[in-house]
């Protein structure tokens, strides 16, 4: 945990009284524009976040945890979200979420807005962020976790696994099935970091054992079945001799299942699947899809039992490496 950043600190740093920054922070009529973008200047440079907690209040803490993730569009983030709260349930800490798109821009308002009702802690999906998130973050004065990737620099604390051994691990695995005409369909494509992570790694373990990936389809949008069944039709299409396809995401890879349902293409005979994330989705189909399990509940309940533990005191930075799972299931 940094020095918190006062706003007496921003209007030294911007040469005017507190009173003028306070009012250039608000927005009000009465500050000159030029005023106001140098105090809003200064407070992104240093990390400021103003407290909107008011009079008495505003040296005291609320008794909420704020949740940032990317999305709410499939199960993924809500374990990580029901992993927060089974850990906070007994406590008087409760959990508070904010979307942000993967859109760094949206991040940093959403961090913004969070870390200005002082909460008790806050806890980030994923390691890369705007340098003025950053900022805001290293200042901050409550417990700060990073979670779902350890593949980075973490501002503080973190929980997650690796995608880049992921993605390599399911290479593996996939290449001694013995598997050689390999596609790739991958979703948010470059926006999810962690996704690109687990392509990577799975191109350098195809690499390491000479084999180069036949074809691939990267979509700007959302994870679907739908998209999936799409995607997987428009590969087959441009490249029948495919033998494997891998998904960045399980929701996708259940939709190239029903495409070869409804197309007579057997899994994994005529074509295997993987995908990732072990979602409960997979348990209703009739065949097990290889999967990667990335420990989502068990990351939340570490990143809420770090916030915890540091409201008796400052503690030391802890980073928790869990191990991804292959599945290798029926479809490998």
């Amino acid at each position: 945990m940094g020095k918190k950043l006062l706003l007496k600190d921003v209007a030294r740093l911007a040469g005017v009284s507190e009173m003028t920054a306070s009012r250039a922070m608000r927005g009000a009529p009465d500050v000159s524009e030029r005023t106001r973008q140098k105090v809003e200047e200064i407070a992104r440079e240093n990390g400021y976040v103003p407290n909107r907690i008011a009079g008495a209040l505003a040296s005291n803490k609320v008794n909420l945890v704020g949740v940032v993730v990317p999305s709410l569009n499939s199960s993924v983030f809500p374990e990580v979200l029901s992993g927060i709260s089974s850990t906070l349930k007994t406590t008087p800490l409760k959990p508070v979420i904010g979307v942000t798109g993967y859109d760094l821009n949206e991040e940093y308002e959403v961090i913004r807005e969070m870390l200005s009702w002082q909460p008790s802690g806050l806890v980030v999906a994923g390691l890369e962020h705007s340098e003025a998130s950053r900022k805001m973050l290293a200042a901050a004065d409550c417990p700060v976790v990073e979670v779902m990737d350890v593949d980075g620099d973490p501002v503080v604390h973190c929980v997650g696994i690796s995608h880049l051994e992921a993605g390599r691990d399911m290479a593996n695995m996939i290449l001694s099935s013995g598997y050689q005409r390999i596609g790739f369909i991958g979703t948010k494509m470059p926006q999810d970091y962690r996704a690109e992570k687990r392509f990577n790694g799975f191109l350098q373990a195809l690499e390491a054992q000479g084999v180069a990936l036949a074809d691939k389809e990267l979509y700007s949008g959302a994870s679907s079945i739908e998209t999936g069944r799409m995607l997987t039709a428009k590969l087959l299409e441009r490249s029948p001799d495919l033998d494997c396809i891998y998904f960045s995401s399980d929701v996708m890879s259940v939709g190239a299942y029903m495409h070869c349902l409804v197309s007579g293409v057997s899994v994994p005979d005529d074509l295997a699947l993987a995908g990732f994330n072990n979602l409960e989705l997979l348990k209703g189909l009739p065949m097990q899809l290889a999967t990667t399990d990335a420990h989502r509940f068990e990351i939340g309940q570490s990143a809420a039992a770090i916030i915890l533990d540091a409201h008796g005191g400052p503690t030391a930075q802890k980073i928790i490496k869990l191990e991804p799972k292959s599945v290798k299931g029926e479809s490998l």
